[in-house]
């Protein structure tokens, strides 16, 4: 499943086009990260690791603007308060992918909705010599579970011709207000195979690779692949099944 979006706005973010490999990040992001509106679309498909929801399919537009600090990709947001050499820091805002209804799976059945939601809050950015790392603390804005996560991520750009690929680690802590929500089950919802459960705090954490090019079409296409391995507080709830994760995602872009 996709356990947050900024992992998706991340993406877009990046692929829209391709970011400088150089320190000499104003004169490079002038020549390979022109402003303006952009267009394109985007598939997102992962396994689900509740019971008998196999996987989750995600369209995803993209009809944006990147200018000097703000970027709009939908419902994908940031803006740079701040850059101090090569760290940033952003606003950031992001849909919440997740949840379920009764009609997904036989494990719901009188169970309460849990909504997809939305997230906002600070991010920081570190970029040099083809190394990223970044950092941030959002918190469910819309109060569906109250929660927040923090999450820290690692990765480094190589090169080879037209095309650059970025391995990655991302750790990512879930507070126990969002895994209570997502993966707990309430008093009024158990039953005898689908026993009360409270969720605590979760640490998971993810494996990613992307592949990405701009010579299709004039514009710049994107393929990434996640593995993520999930904290015990969320795979000892019964609504799931599974340890890990798989997700793909594939995403093509360009500029007015």
């Amino acid at each position: 499943m996709f356990k947050h979006a900024f992992c998706i706005g991340t993406l877009l973010v990046a692929s829209l086009p391709l970011q400088a490999q150089t320190d000499e990040r104003g004169a490079a992001r002038a020549q390979l990260e022109p402003k303006g509106f952009l267009y394109g679309i985007g598939l997102g498909v992962s396994e689900e690791i509740y019971q008998g929801y196999d996987r989750r399919v995600i369209p995803l537009p993209i009809l944006g603007y990147r200018g000097d600090k703000l970027s709009v990709l939908g419902p994908f947001i940031s803006y740079e308060v701040l850059e101090v050499n090569d760290i940033e820091i952003l606003l950031q805002a992001a849909p919440r992918f997740q949840g379920f209804d009764e009609s997904d799976s036989d494990v719901f059945r009188g169970m309460a909705e849990r909504d997809f939601s939305m997230d906002a809050g600070l991010g920081v950015r570190y970029e040099r010599n083809n190394w990223k790392f970044n950092v941030s603390a959002v918190h469910d804005v819309l109060d569906k579970s109250d929660g927040y996560e923090l999450s820290t991520g690692l990765g480094k750009v190589f090169r080879s011709g037209p095309f650059f690929y970025e391995p990655s680690l991302t750790v990512s802590y879930l507070d126990s207000n969002h895994v209570d929500y997502y993966y707990g089950v309430r008093l009024n919802e158990a039953t005898n195979m689908r026993p009360y459960y409270q969720g605590d705090n979760a640490t998971n954490v993810a494996l990613g690779f992307s592949v990405s090019t701009p010579i299709f079409f004039d514009g710049f296409t994107q393929l990434a692949f996640d593995y993520t391995w999930f904290d015990d507080s969320i795979t000892n709830s019964p609504l799931v099944d599974s340890d890990g994760s798989f997700s793909v995602r594939l995403l093509f872009s360009k500029f007015f």
